[in-house]
């Protein structure tokens, strides 16, 4: 069975905003809720100015259902994390923590009262019948039933964000790397600590750990 999953290439992403203006159409996302979004880092700076893709990961190990109070959230056999909003009582806890900042809580009235919780659902809708009018309302459309990728992929102009199964997805990353020609080290050791640094080199199978 194929477990679904994002990822963004920093490498190729161009901060159009496309997927989460896909995101919204075609989910009719009430306003003030965003359920992709694109982050830039050293905005401005010549040279080190990445962008990337961030939505709902659909982590094996999805810490938003292990802090649901009322076990709301629960995942596809497509690996797929989805809520059921029948139950969610919109306590804000998966927002604590989530590292994305995935879950989104709508703004009803004057002082900001929490709603139900939305997220992204990787477009496979939730637990309503499939394709149905009520699913539609509530979580978008199911783009999965029909047989499609997510929108946001979809619609990515540069093929930055891959959405789809996990395996073909990092084949698909692995050889964008080797082609580029930076072996391991595009997101690597160096990467991480920076070179001349202590840290700069992954430390030797059975070599010294102190």
């Amino acid at each position: 069975m194929a477990r679904m999953k994002f990822l963004c290439d920093a490498e190729r992403c161009i901060e159009c905003n496309g997927c989460v203006t896909a995101c919204k159409q075609e989910h009719e996302v009430p306003w003030g809720v965003n359920r992709r979004r694109v982050v830039t880092i050293n905005d401005g700076i010549v040279g080190a100015e990445k962008s990337i893709s961030v939505a709902c990961m659909h982590c094996s190990d999805a810490p938003c259902m292990a802090v649901c109070p009322v076990d709301c959230f629960y995942r596809t056999d497509d690996g797929v994390v989805l809520h059921d909003k029948d139950l969610c009582i919109g306590c804000g806890y998966c927002f604590y923590a989530c590292p994305f900042g995935a879950p989104q809580f709508p703004q009803a009235g004057a002082f900001g009262l929490r709603g139900k919780m939305d997220k992204c659902t990787f477009c496979a809708g939730g637990p309503e019948p499939d394709r149905s009018e009520a699913e539609f309302q509530k979580y978008g459309r199911n783009r999965l039933a029909e047989g499609k990728l997510p929108a946001c992929a979809e619609m990515c102009s540069t093929k930055a964000l891959l959405g789809g199964d996990g395996d073909v997805i990092a084949d698909i990353y692995r050889d964008r790397v080797l082609r580029r020609g930076k072996g391991s080290e595009v997101w690597g050791w160096g990467t991480a600590y920076g070179p001349g640094r202590p840290g700069a080199q992954p430390p030797q199978a059975g070599g010294n750990k102190s």
